[in-house]
């Protein structure tokens, strides 16, 4: 088999690192047609990564499903794609997945922290870096951690094949609105940057320090106490739940650094989002996922669907973990539930179908969301109340994966 260097850019033919050259095969034809990169296996091994990472990294640039056979050792990507151009591919993941920054020698692990962090720790120069969070392939590896970190396994899912079905879904809970048009954007864009983006939720041991969607401590006093911070004169303000998720600074503190960045964007609603970007990372609140709740109070309004899609950047900016995506739906059931009950709650099926088609929330945390009545962001009554408005769109997101299971079985 014909071997390359790692590094295509370096041309000395006495580079110690090698991989085989890629080899497409595609196969099939119409809607069916598909490409196996039959030595895939050999590829991954060469760069120390288990063979999915490239082919899902090939999946989320390309905007294609794609599909593991381990056993067998195929990994597919949905349409057809010359050998050249996902070569190219690969060199991309190579750079943002395998390569140190620091020394560009391909001698690192990859090693998942307790903050749920990817770190490339090289073996040759000893620096230790991290990879671009905001990537969706970052979300697949969280999922699904190199060897030692296991996670559970699971099926792949097209989103932007369920697209039609959710709007005819969420129009019909709410009479027949149209505002889920409004916040989709162009339909074409929406598919390319929409990929396969599903598996089992990650075991228990992944997120011990979670909260679990719960509080403690559900007196009256204390429910009363948390509706008032949310109805006060910032609206926006953040809630901490007895949770100090920011390297255990002192609790009050971090409160501040939220209600800072909470004036800060009620103070200056018109704010670009490079701008808003900028004064979360001087208020070191720059990727912790509580700064989202901020946003989502401090900056939505009735408009709130078209707001997703004006803000996705943003919000994706500030990580893509599960608790990140959580706080996305925390900050809306504060927003529904508290702020604008009357306007929003009978539009929550078109909301969470924009969240979900903007490809904020990913369908596995939407099941968990479902799961339960959480009493963390709103109060009992209320949770349940936008629950049961969620119930069409929560019904649809399972009958669209049922029926994906079903034809991947029946391929």
């Amino acid at each position: 088999m014909a071997t390359i260097n790692i590094r295509r850019d370096v041309k000395d033919s006495f580079y110690r690192y090698k991989m085989p050259r890629l080899i497409s095969k595609i196969e099939g034809k119409g809607n069916g047609i598909k490409t196996v990169i039959p030595n895939m296996a050999d590829i991954a091994r060469s760069l120390s990564r288990p063979p999915s990472y490239p082919t899902k990294f090939f999946g989320c640039e390309l905007g294609a499903q794609v599909k593991f056979e381990a056993a067998n050792d195929r990994y597919i990507v949905n349409g057809a794609h010359d050998a050249a151009k996902l070569q190219s591919l690969l060199d991309v993941f190579i750079d943002k997945f395998v390569l140190c920054p620091a020394c560009k020698n391909p001698e690192t692990d990859l090693i998942i922290t307790r903050d749920h962090d990817i770190i490339r720790d090289c073996k040759a120069c000893g620096k230790r870096n991290g990879v671009d969070l905001r990537h969706k392939l970052s979300t697949f590896i969280l999922k699904h951690p190199p060897a030692n970190q296991s996670g559970k396994k699971g099926g792949k899912k097209d989103k932007a094949s369920r697209k039609q079905g959710g709007a005819n879904a969420a129009t019909a809970a709410n009479g027949g609105e149209n505002s889920v048009e409004a916040a989709s954007g162009s339909d074409d864009e929406l598919t390319r940057r929409i990929v396969s983006e599903a598996a089992d939720l990650p075991s228990a041991h992944q997120y011990e320090d979670d909260d679990d969607w719960a509080v403690d401590d559900m007196s009256e006093a204390a429910i009363r106490a948390r509706q008032e911070k949310l109805t006060g004169h910032l609206q926006n303000k953040l809630v901490l739940e007895n949770e100090d998720d920011d390297g255990g600074d002192d609790l009050a503190g971090v409160a501040s650094k939220y209600d800072e960045f909470g004036d800060y964007l009620t103070e200056h609603p018109n704010s670009s989002v490079d701008e808003i970007i900028a004064e979360a990372k001087a208020l070191q609140v720059w990727g912790k996922h509580r700064a989202i709740e901020v946003v989502v109070q401090a900056l939505f309004t009735t408009d709130v669907v078209k707001q997703l899609a004006k803000y996705q950047k943003l919000l994706v900016g500030f990580g893509r973990t599960e608790k990140h995506q959580r706080s996305i739906l925390g900050g809306l059931e504060r927003l529904i539930g508290v702020k604008y009950p009357e306007q929003l709650l009978s539009k929550t099926p078109s909301i969470f179908l924009a969240v979900y088609n903007l490809d904020l929330v990913e369908e596995e945390v939407f099941a968990k969301w479902a799961e339960k009545v959480s009493k963390k962001y709103v109060d009992k009554e209320t949770s349940k109340k936008i629950h049961a408005k969620a119930e069409p769109f929560i019904q649809w997101l399972q009958e669209a994966e049922e029926e994906s299971d079903s034809e991947e079985e029946d391929e």
